[in-house]
Protein backbone atom coordinates (compact mmCIF):
# COMPACT_ATOMS: atom_id res chain seq x y z
CA UNK A 1 0.00 0.00 0.00
CA UNK A 2 1.26 3.46 -0.90
CA UNK A 3 0.74 6.17 1.70
CA UNK A 4 0.66 9.88 1.01
CA UNK A 5 0.90 12.78 3.39
CA UNK A 6 -2.11 15.03 3.86
CA UNK A 7 -3.25 17.71 6.26
CA UNK A 8 -6.51 17.62 8.17
CA UNK A 9 -8.09 20.21 10.41
CA UNK A 10 -9.52 19.02 13.73
CA UNK A 11 -11.12 20.62 16.71
CA UNK A 12 -8.45 21.03 19.41
CA UNK A 13 -10.40 18.86 21.86
CA UNK A 14 -10.75 16.06 19.32
CA UNK A 15 -7.03 16.18 18.59
CA UNK A 16 -6.27 16.01 22.32
CA UNK A 17 -8.50 12.95 22.65
CA UNK A 18 -6.76 11.34 19.69
CA UNK A 19 -3.32 12.01 21.14
CA UNK A 20 -4.32 10.54 24.53
CA UNK A 21 -5.76 7.48 22.81
CA UNK A 22 -2.69 6.77 20.69
CA UNK A 23 -0.43 7.19 23.73
CA UNK A 24 -2.51 4.70 25.74
CA UNK A 25 -2.76 2.21 22.87
CA UNK A 26 0.84 2.68 21.73
CA UNK A 27 -0.23 3.24 18.15
CA UNK A 28 -0.10 6.13 15.70
CA UNK A 29 -2.53 8.88 14.75
CA UNK A 30 -2.17 7.71 11.16
CA UNK A 31 -3.37 4.19 11.94
CA UNK A 32 -6.32 5.39 14.05
CA UNK A 33 -7.44 7.95 11.46
CA UNK A 34 -7.04 5.45 8.59
CA UNK A 35 -9.09 2.82 10.47
CA UNK A 36 -11.79 5.38 11.27
CA UNK A 37 -11.98 6.52 7.64
CA UNK A 38 -12.15 2.92 6.37
CA UNK A 39 -14.99 2.17 8.78
CA UNK A 40 -16.87 5.35 7.88
CA UNK A 41 -16.47 4.81 4.14
CA UNK A 42 -17.54 1.15 4.39
CA UNK A 43 -20.76 2.15 6.13
CA UNK A 44 -21.51 5.06 3.77
CA UNK A 45 -20.71 3.61 0.36
CA UNK A 46 -23.61 2.94 -1.97
CA UNK A 47 -24.61 -0.57 -2.90
CA UNK A 48 -22.97 -1.85 -6.07
CA UNK A 49 -24.71 -1.02 -9.33
CA UNK A 50 -25.40 -4.69 -10.01
CA UNK A 51 -26.34 -6.71 -6.93
CA UNK A 52 -25.10 -9.91 -8.55
CA UNK A 53 -22.42 -10.91 -10.98
CA UNK A 54 -21.30 -14.40 -11.80
CA UNK A 55 -18.72 -15.82 -14.12
CA UNK A 56 -18.80 -19.40 -15.22
CA UNK A 57 -19.96 -21.89 -17.80
CA UNK A 58 -23.40 -23.25 -18.36
CA UNK A 59 -24.81 -25.92 -20.59
CA UNK A 60 -27.65 -23.49 -21.27
CA UNK A 61 -26.48 -21.54 -24.34
CA UNK A 62 -28.71 -18.48 -23.81
CA UNK A 63 -27.58 -17.78 -20.25
CA UNK A 64 -25.00 -15.10 -21.08
CA UNK A 65 -27.28 -13.44 -23.65
CA UNK A 66 -30.14 -13.34 -21.14
CA UNK A 67 -27.86 -11.93 -18.43
CA UNK A 68 -26.62 -9.17 -20.74
CA UNK A 69 -30.19 -8.31 -21.68
CA UNK A 70 -31.20 -8.10 -18.01
CA UNK A 71 -28.15 -5.96 -17.20
CA UNK A 72 -28.93 -3.54 -20.03
CA UNK A 73 -32.57 -3.30 -18.97
CA UNK A 74 -31.63 -2.66 -15.33
CA UNK A 75 -29.02 -0.05 -16.30
CA UNK A 76 -31.64 1.74 -18.39
CA UNK A 77 -33.98 1.95 -15.39
CA UNK A 78 -31.28 3.68 -13.37
CA UNK A 79 -30.74 6.23 -16.10
CA UNK A 80 -27.08 5.33 -16.33
CA UNK A 81 -27.24 3.09 -19.37
CA UNK A 82 -28.37 3.27 -22.95
CA UNK A 83 -31.27 0.86 -22.45
CA UNK A 84 -32.18 -2.14 -24.57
Amino acid sequence: MRTVRTTILLDADLLDRLERHVARQRTTKTSVIAAALESWLDSHEQAPEFPFLAIGRSSHGRLSLDARSIARREAGRRGGGRGA
